[in-house]
């Protein structure tokens, strides 16, 4: 037994330092004459610093990382490899002797532009001066003459900047300011390219035209999501998601603020009576302002200065087939407002015609969202909690008897129609 311990001793020393090395070095208190209780400990608030760089990261899974965390990767993925492989030079003062006299030759464009801003600028305060009494055809040709003007003056601020590599690339990095003509351009061209082909493909495909409207043309990108759930065009929606009011991102193209008025249409409500569908508006605000610059709408927000219906959850209900929600951005006219104690009066949810409602006040759409609802484990609670009858109610396929009289069997089926048969009898 002693040799064992012997042998085991130094193992069993190696063992303890081990262990006391592994845990946290112990904080001892000083003899003190003060209570314990007057002590508090005071907790260093560390910044938040992700772990990635948002204008290098390069790694896809790095870049999923720094979405979780709200940090949305800076331009695109090849942009972001070159910055990472160079050195930290400001981009106007890259060393490239052909990308610095290309900076001089577009500089030169430039001043050319701005003096023909500066002519057409003083051309039309000379006409807004002139009397229309002066002006051959009177006001309305003086007006339209102004009009003219205007647009073309804003075509030279687009041809001044477009050029311009420091543009592209704060609005590639999202920093361009959309009160300016340039970057509205870019912004529509961009949308141009893709996401409207996907909205207007999906209001031919879901037959929103002609069922809503008779024609539409959609002049303004509409995002919407419900909390942190983003919605694409034409995505089914879980009743649950959807309970909460939508919040939309509305980005206009045109200068200026304008009023707007929302719309949400459910087109697919069954009318069991007269074996039809008619319309139900799921809710409605006008009198919305709206700005390039400040886009987001969140429907919860509406003050009762504005809220004409208040948000119903969509629901479809069991057997029915899917339900199109339609969210429309209607622009008024410029100094246009409704009113809303007239229209709480007569607006109703059911049997809502868009159509109608838009022809009545003169006002214009400008954009859309779609997304469809089916019948899910959740929504006979979402209507409970809104108080909507029928959650017990299923709709069932009418059987369609065939008017064509039915044949008497020939050849193989004649043959094999005993009883001794009937396995094979559909």
């Amino acid at each position: 037994m002693p040799t064992c311990q012997k042998v085991v001793r130094p193992l069993a020393r190696c063992l303890q330092n081990t262990q006391a090395s592994s845990h946290p070095a112990r904080v001892i208190r000083a003899f003190t004459s003060s209570s314990q209780t007057n002590e508090e400990a005071v907790a260093e608030t560390v910044p938040f610093k992700p772990m990635f760089d948002p204008a290098t990261v390069t790694n896809p899974r790095h870049e999923r990382k720094l979405m979780k965390g709200g940090i949305i990767p800076i331009g695109s993925r090849r942009r972001r490899a070159a910055l990472k492989s160079s050195d930290n030079i400001p981009f106007e003062q890259l060393p490239y002797q052909c990308f610095q006299e290309a900076r001089k030759v577009l500089a030169a464009d430039r001043e050319e532009k701005l003096k023909l801003i500066a002519t057409e600028r003083l051309r039309i305060s000379n006409l807004v001066a002139t009397d229309a009494t002066n002006v051959r055809g009177g006001e309305a040709t003086k007006q339209k003459r102004l009009e003219s003007m205007r647009r073309h003056l804003e075509y030279l601020k687009i041809q001044a900047d477009i050029n311009d590599p420091m543009i592209k690339k704060r609005f590639e990095d999202g920093e361009g300011d959309m009160n300016k003509p340039i970057y509205r351009y870019l912004a529509d061209k961009k949308w141009r390219q893709y996401q409207r082909l996907i909205t207007v493909q999906r209001i031919n495909q879901f037959g929103i035209v002609p069922d809503v409207l008779p024609f539409f043309e959609p002049t303004a990108d509409v995002k919407m999501a419900f909390k942190k759930r983003n919605v694409q065009p034409g995505e089914f929606i879980d009743s649950r998601v959807s309970e909460v009011p939508a919040r939309l991102n509305v980005q206009v193209f045109d200068k200026g603020e304008r009023l707007v008025t929302i719309v949400v249409l459910d087109s697919d409500v069954p009318l069991v009576d007269k074996d039809s569908f008619m319309s139900r508006c799921h809710y409605l605000a006008t009198n919305i302002p709206l700005s390039p610059a400040d886009t987001s709408l969140p429907l919860s927000k509406a003050t009762e200065a504005q809220l004409v219906l208040p948000w119903l959850p969509p629901f479809a209900q069991k057997g029915s087939p899917y339900h199109r929600y339609s969210v429309f951005v209607i622009q008024q006219e410029p100094g246009q407002t409704l009113d809303v104690a007239e229209l709480m009066e007569k607006v109703k949810r059911d049997k809502f015609h868009l159509k109608s409602f838009v022809d009545k006040h003169q006002i214009k759409p400008i954009g859309m969202s779609i997304f469809r609802s089916l019948w899910d484990e959740g929504t006979a609670g979402v209507m409970s909690r809104a108080g909507i009858e029928g959650a017990d109610i299923e709709f069932k396929r009418k059987k369609v008897i065939a008017l064509k009289p039915k044949q008497k069997a020939r050849g193989w089926e004649a043959r094999h129609s005993g009883g001794k048969y009937l396995s094979l009898q559909r």
